[in-house]
């Protein structure tokens, strides 16, 4: 959003702590934890971030005038008084130049002039240093959780990968898969891939880059990566995601599963014949349509001859709408309903008339007729992704619906959505149709186009709130109060057929 108090806020023109302190050491002034660290804009005044005791927002109600503040780690600004991300501090020179001052002192690689701080004598002295603690002998570390670095309003790309690199069978199959760049030939020159994408000879980096990040985000020795690469062939291959404005993490989400299907496809040999997850699927297998690939059936019936047509539709993902419309708060301070996530799912697969605008063509009328349109679930996928439409055209703008849906963390029974033929197949045969979650994706903030992109997903049996750089551990109960926008449901008892490399 515009914000029309960012002009008169920026006040701070020079950090509050040496050149030499990185943030990562920044204390908040009442509570003195380094976790999410805000730089207040008008007094340059360090405080924690509402996720942890939201003593930055408290700062803002003791100094009315102190209106904006920004994360010290993934550059966002944000608007007390707006209550939301601003998306034009870029206007701002003052903030940008602090901006980059933060860039460089958390990253020295970003700022030329400060690269020579990391040389190869200062990472000697480290693992001495390392080697000195632990008695002469030299530990590697225990794996850990990683956070992502915000390269400039990435937020959702990072949510997103978070949420992908927690699903086991997906990030352990990219793991696993061999180094996919082009090796030098006699002259030393690249080879490119025998196939390529579209057949071209164009080199695979998507499927390559996100294997070498999901690599480095389990490797256990850094608490954030910088996923710079990821980011610079998303740029190339899909130039839709080019520049730092921000993005909608659905949309990303759908381009990068697409991405990877396409090129798997070309660089990879798969089973097409005696695989049980390609059924429904046109033979067309790979591992994004082996766990996130399912099938509905589309029922339109004409209400004038009562000519009924079927034809199955393959998925990666559901969306759902939130039906606002049949209650609305009666004031605008008033906290929207709430919904239940069975409510989104069965006005999914409930009976509808199509609008005059959306005339079905009869094959037995041989014309456009009224018509009825109702979809079912005919096979489930592995892991069952689900996406809330929350933003919504209104005349010329989006807006965004912020009620708070209801979801089962444990136990989703997905069986009364099911084709009634295919759910009697699946009952008889033993098949689950119940789904745990294993990842949430929230949108904070009230704009379609500005906001903050967090994720929560379980690693290891332990709930985990990824923030950009920062990761924290949280319970069950707090993953079930957050206002998803992505849910990653998990189906029990998974026997995913394996993929030979």
């Amino acid at each position: 959003m515009e914000c029309p108090h960012l002009m008169n806020c920026v006040k701070v023109t020079n950090l509050p702590l040496k050149n030499e302190n990185s943030p990562n050491d920044w204390v908040c002034s009442v509570c003195k934890t380094k976790k999410s660290s805000w730089i207040c804009l008008t007094c340059g005044e360090i405080n924690c971030g509402r996720y942890v005791n939201a003593h930055a927002k408290t700062h803002h109600e003791e100094n009315d005038q102190h209106m904006v503040s920004m994360d010290c780690h993934s550059y966002a600004t944000y608007c007390y008084v707006c209550d939301d991300f601003v998306v034009n501090d870029t206007k701002n020179r003052q903030l940008h130049q602090l901006r980059e001052k933060l860039q460089a002192l958390n990253e020295p690689e970003y700022h030329p002039q400060l690269r020579k701080r990391s040389n190869s004598s200062d990472n000697t002295e480290n693992v001495k240093k390392k080697r000195d603690k632990g008695g002469g002998k030299y530990c590697r570390p225990k794996a850990q959780v990683a956070g992502l670095r915000n390269l400039g309003n990435t937020c959702f790309m990072n949510a997103v990968l978070q949420s992908l690199s927690n699903i086991e069978q997906f990030c352990c199959y990219f793991k696993q898969l061999p180094s996919l760049e082009p090796k030098p030939n006699n002259n030393g020159k690249k080879n490119h891939h025998p196939k390529g994408l579209n057949g071209n000879g164009e080199d695979m980096l998507l499927c390559e880059e996100l294997r070498k990040t999901l690599i480095s985000l389990w490797q256990g020795s850094k608490t954030a990566i910088s996923p710079e690469s990821l980011f610079a062939v998303v740029w190339k291959v899909v130039p839709r995601f080019r520049g730092y404005q921000q993005q909608d993490a659905h949309e990303f989400l759908r381009y990068m599963l697409d991405r990877l299907h396409m090129e798997l496809l070309n660089i990879l040999p798969y089973p097409t014949t005696h695989n049980p997850i390609c059924i429904g699927l046109k033979g067309k297998c790979t591992i994004v349509t082996a766990i996130f690939g399912g099938v509905l059936q589309n029922e339109m019936n004409c209400l004038v001859c009562g000519t009924e047509s079927k034809k199955h539709d393959p998925f990666l993902d559901l969306s759902l709408d939130i039906p606002y419309q049949y209650k609305q708060p009666k004031s605008k301070d008033e906290e929207p309903p709430p919904f239940h996530l069975h409510e989104c799912l069965s006005r999914f697969t409930e009976l509808e008339e199509l609008a005059d605008s959306e005339l079905y063509y009869c094959h037995s009328c041989k014309c456009k007729q009224r018509s009825t349109k109702r979809f079912w679930i005919r096979r489930l996928p592995n892991v069952l992704c689900l996406h809330l439409k929350r933003f919504r055209w209104n005349n010329f703008f989006r807006i965004k619906l912020d009620n708070y849906v209801k979801f089962p963390v444990k136990g989703l029974d997905m069986s009364r959505f099911m084709l009634a033929n295919m759910h009697e197949t699946r009952r008889s045969s033993g098949g689950c149709m119940l789904y745990d979650l294993a990842a949430v994706i929230v949108h904070h903030g009230s704009g379609a186009g500005s906001g903050h992109y967090t994720s929560y997903a379980t690693h290891s049996g332990c709930w985990h709130h990824f923030n950009d750089s920062t990761v924290t551990i949280c319970d069950e109960e707090t993953v079930a109060n957050c206002k998803a926008y992505i849910l990653f449901y998990i189906r029990r008892e998974v026997n995913l057929a394996p993929f030979s490399l």
